[in-house]
């Protein structure tokens, strides 16, 4: 009986969150599809989601690989707090991440009053906004992956006469980059979905912020198909961007190869 109750909720669940996908695809008019796949506003978004997630990724990992190597190998006072401060984005309401950031970078905001201009409603707010909720993930998933590596491996590079830094880009980081990866990549993923956070800070101008998901919400208004056609879309670029980091996370002897040739 238990087991026929767990297969009950089981089924009931995934049907749950499956059969919105589903409906998306089976809704789509097809014949629609390349026409507005190739709408100069369509691909105006897709082209601004690309560059800026992109940006968004390559700034987190250039600034969250130190971070994050810190909060795993460092001992300090203060280490758990810092440690929360870095995952709060991730918990916050897209809309408090938004109102935080035009008030730290907005026009008279705490660093814009001092720049005497404001970042907000540009194309840099939508990077801003996509490293501030994205970034996160990437020091999570990076901070696990240095504290897995083993310490050893890297004490018999030092004793071997290998300065720590070359030790760090020839042993640490290749064992660690299965988790690196698969933390950029869902890191992306995240940038490139971020919505509230972006329409709050940088707002939803043609050509300059309107993202993907902010291409959709604007749809929704005035071209129901075209809306469904981007939302097929995004739900493609996710479900490859699972697989892939499943796939990625799957293989940790990827990072041991990795040292091994080096």
């Amino acid at each position: 009986m238990y087991r026929l109750l767990a297969a009950v909720a089981a089924s009931l669940i995934l049907i749950f969150l499956v059969l919105p996908l589903v409906a998306v695809f089976t809704s789509l008019q097809w014949t629609q599809v390349v026409v507005n796949l190739y709408d100069p506003l369509v691909f105006s978004a897709m082209r601004l989601s690309l560059v800026t997630s992109i940006i968004s990724v390559a700034a987190s990992v250039l600034l969250g690989t130190p971070l994050a190597y810190i909060l795993a190998r460092g001992h300090f006072r203060g280490k758990r707090l810092v440690g929360a401060l870095v995952e709060l984005p991730m918990v916050l309401p897209p809309a408090v991440a938004g109102v935080a950031l035009l008030l730290a970078f907005g026009r008279q905001g705490l660093v814009g009053r001092y720049l005497g201009f404001g970042l907000s409603f540009s194309t840099l707010a939508v990077i801003l906004a996509q490293v501030f909720v994205a970034a996160p993930l990437y020091i999570r998933a990076a901070r696990g992956s240095f504290t897995a590596v083993d310490l050893d491996l890297e004490r018999v590079s030092l004793t071997l006469g290998v300065p720590p830094s070359r030790t760090f880009y020839r042993v640490t980081i290749p064992l660690s980059l299965p988790g690196l990866f698969g933390g950029m990549i869902m890191t992306w993923a995240r940038a490139m979905g971020e919505f509230g956070a972006t329409i709050m800070f940088a707002g939803n101008l043609q050509g300059v912020t309107r993202t993907l998901p902010l291409a959709i919400y604007t749809a929704m208004q005035s071209d129901f198909s075209a809306a469904m056609v981007m939302s097929a879309l995004m739900i493609i670029v996710s479900v490859a961007v699972l697989l892939l980091a499943r796939g990625v996370l799957r293989h940790p002897e990827w990072g041991e190869g990795s040292v091994a040739e080096h």
